[in-house]
Parts: C-alpha cells; sequence; structure tokens
C-alpha cells in the first residue's frame, strides 16, 4: 500500500491555557508542566466532525494522480461524531460526489486512524478496493466540560486524510511497510479510564493515571514489535510519530525506543489532543520533511483501550 497525498485541517480559532486556568484555578504553567499544551485549536461556531473532515481533503482536490472520483474506498475515523447515522465519510462522500465507493466510518478511540488503515489493508487484500481515502476527523470541544479541571484542557479539534493506493501511483508516494492494532479493552481501566457518554457527562478522564501507565508501555511495545517484524532495528527509524496525547507520554516513549528528541514529530504543543486526527495532522504538517529512504514510525494508544502501530518508507 502506497499514501499518495495526505492534508489536514486545523481550526483558526486558538484557545490557550489562560482560560482554563480561570476556569478551575490551575495555574497555565501547571497545565503546560502536566501536558505539555500550551493552546489548543477549537472548532467555530457552524463547524463540526464533518465540515473539518471536508476542509481537510479540500487542498487536495485536483492534485491526486488519479480522478477523485477513481476512489472506491472512503473510511472515516472519530469518535467525536456529529452525525451517527449520516457519517463523516458519507459526508465527504456526497460533499465530493464520489460514487462508486464503499463508505464506512469506525471508532476505537485515539487509534481509530491506524485501525482505519487496517481496514483498508483488508479490502485491498481481497480485491474490492484500489483506492481509498481515510479521513479522520475530532470535535473534542463539542464534548467537554471546560470547567473539568482532570482533562478538559487537553483536547483539541482538528481533522487530516489520506489517500492510499493498491500499488504505487507516483515516485512522491510513501510506501505503508505495515500496520497493526490491538484491542485492549480486557486490561487496567478499559472502557472506564476514559470515555465520551454524550447523555452521562460528554467526554472526561477519571483514570488518568492508569491511561498514562498503559499508553506508555502499549504505544512502545507496538513500535517495537512493528519494527522488529520488519527486520528492521530502533536505530534504523528515522522519525517517531506518536499519538499526541500528552507530551509526558511522548517524551516517555521515546525514552523507551532509545529514540533521540530530535526524530520525534509533534504538535501537541498547539494544538492540544486532536484524538485519532493527530498523528495524521502530524504527518501531513512534516510531509516535505521526509527524504527519500526515510523510515516513518507511528505508534498510537487510544481509550477503551486500544493500540496500533504503522511503519512508512518514503
Amino acid at each position: 500500500m502506497y499514501i499518495n497525498a495526505i492534508s489536514h485541517y486545523l481550526p483558526s480559532t486558538i484557545v490557550g491555557n489562560g482560560y482554563y486556568a480561570q476556569l478551575s484555578g490551575l495555574t497555565e504553567e501547571w497545565i503546560f508542566k502536566r501536558s505539555g499544551i500550551r493552546h489548543r485549536t477549537k472548532a467555530a461556531s457552524g463547524e463540526n466532525t464533518h465540515t473539518m473532515a471536508i476542509d481537510a481533503v479540500n487542498p487536495l482536490v485536483g492534485r491526486l494522480p488519479y480522478r477523485l472520483e477513481d476512489v472506491d474506498l472512503i473510511v472515516g475515523a472519530t469518535y467525536t461524531p456529529y452525525d451517527t447515522v449520516g457519517t463523516l465519510a458519507h459526508a465527504v462522500q456526497g460533499h465530493f460526489n464520489i460514487p462508486r465507493a464503499v463508505v464506512v466510518t469506525i471508532t476505537s478511540a485515539c487509534s481509530s486512524f491506524v485501525n482505519a488503515v487496517e481496514i483498508v489493508e483488508g479490502y485491498f487484500a481481497t480485491g474490492k478496493a484500489t483506492k481509498a481515502l481515510v479521513i479522520a476527523s475530532e470535535h473534542n470541544l463539542a464534548y467537554t466540560d471546560d470547567s473539568d479541571e482532570r482533562s478538559s484542557h487537553l483536547w483539541g479539534d482538528g481533522a487530516g486524510c489520506a489517500f492510499i493506493s493498491a500499488g504505487q501511483c507516483s515516485p512522491d508516494d510513501i510506501r505503508i511497510v505495515d500496520v497493526h492494532t490491538a484491542g485492549l479493552g480486557h486490561i487496567g481501566k478499559g472502557i472506564d479510564g476514559v470515555y465520551l457518554r454524550p447523555s452521562d457527562g460528554g467526554l472526561a478522564m477519571p483514570h488518568g493515571r492508569d491511561i498514562f501507565i498503559h499508553a506508555c508501555n502499549f504505544m512502545a511495545a507496538e513500535a517495537r514489535d512493528i519494527v522488529a517484524k520488519n527486520s528492521y532495528v530502533l536505530g534504523d527509524v528515522d522519525y517517531l510519530v506518536p499519538h499526541q496525547a500528552n507530551a509526558r507520554i511522548i517524551n516517555h516513549v521515546a525514552k523507551a525506543l532509545g529514540l533521540d528528541n530530535s526524530k520525534v514529530i509533534s504538535n501537541i504543543e498547539n494544538t492540544g489532543n486532536t484524538g485519532c486526527a493527530s498523528t495524521v495532522i502530524c504527518l501531513s504538517q512534516n510531509w516535505q520533511r521526509f527524504m527519500k529512504d526515510d523510515l516513518i514510525l507511528v505508534t498510537v494508544f487510544g481509550g477503551g483501550y486500544s493500540s496500533g502501530a504503522m511503519l512508512l518508507r518514503k
């Protein structure tokens, strides 16, 4: 599989730590020290998971190595839906008039983008599709209680997308060497660690410590496993793109893998945790930075719990 093109969308509204400090009694510096976040992006009135997904795709219209209508699979990824019936993948199909695509939206919390890529792999393997569009879009701040001092300051809104083909379409494509995911609902606090219950408290993280421990352990383990499985060593990795949940988790995972900070790609300081969209946004923001033969390692952990990793080669 190959990534042919990638893009992202971040809302223009920026909310600083001062806003949450006034509500919670926390200090701006305490929030930054604990999370690595100074600002987060917030969807404006009239924006939602659908509109951000469409805005992520827009920059790539007319720039693909094939016609947009040739896409035969659209997989949306989100845990913060605007509509659970007419999903974000259907909204994208309708907006861009992509007539013959299989369309599905999935959720496994913050690992959902990597899960979506693995679903694409399955459709390609069975010959049911050859060109896919994966869109991850999160509207976290639509579901948060801003006065919740435990987690309201962690979240941000945004979207990212990747066009993926079964075969190489251009010399600029990046190859997906491997992708792997796992469900972990049986460990730790499981489905109660972090949750989004629209009719019962919204988006909350009552067990941050449990999430921290398991995220550190499983993101590092997924990274080690996928590198070894494909006959590489960690020293071969040029860039690490971890899920942007918390700067301390990111630093812990990099240290556990023995990777220098110069190899770690992060945007959490200025976006907050944009959920499953975070890694594709990071990839998009740094796409021009990747050089021929670079090995790029993506590793994720989601509430519920779930984990995954993806290995890319330029």
